[in-house]
């Protein structure tokens, strides 16, 4: 009987579950197939980029900054930085989100550090073909008022329509990045 140390252990491990490994999903990708952060905002299902989503958190506790415009909901605290937390119904419809426990937030990366923004339902990981695509024509109820400035497109999938919302666009946005009221 050979002991193995507990890195030989590991390793072993490592190279026997990368063997077995169906394929990673950057890998699954088939031609017309589009993935991303799925969530829901009011009334609107909504998805966007992986890419500009880095982290999905917990509503945490929040402080609220004097001055600020109405949507700011305050900073938070998150791992030693402050983040600004967005109530982003209340930016795009001029409504507030009613919070409850549970609450998400995403973790959008913008110039000058990172921004969250509260959403009212996470759907997790979702995907769309293009046989699914929308004309944003047929997509009316997805952009409507300002959300028409940030939904690239719009898919129907099991006569649900989802918008792809673009937040690296809404971060670069003047209007929110002045967050002074």
């Amino acid at each position: 009987m050979i002991l193995k140390t507990p890195f030989d252990v590991l390793s072993d491990y490592e190279r026997r579950s990368l063997a077995h490994v169906a394929g990673l999903p950057e890998q699954l990708d088939a031609p017309g197939l589009w993935r991303g952060v799925g969530y829901r905002i009011g009334a609107r299902r909504l998805a966007s980029t992986f890419a500009e989503v880095v982290e999905i958190l917990s509503l945490p506790q929040l402080t609220q900054v004097p001055g600020a415009q109405p949507w700011m909901l305050g900073l938070a605290n998150v791992r030693g930085s402050l983040l600004p937390i967005v109530d982003l119904k209340q930016f795009l419809e001029g409504e507030r989100t009613v919070l409850h426990e549970g609450q998400r937030i995403l973790l959008v990366r913008q110039p000058g550090g990172d921004v969250a923004v509260l959403i009212d339902e996470l759907y997790g990981q979702r995907s769309f073909h293009e046989h699914n695509l929308l004309a944003l024509e047929d997509a009316e109820a997805l952009v409507h008022g300002r959300y028409a400035h940030f939904v690239e497109r719009a898919y129907r999938v099991d006569d649900q329509a989802w918008g792809v919302f673009n937040l690296d666009r809404l971060a670069r946005t003047p209007e929110f990045r002045q967050a002074a009221a």
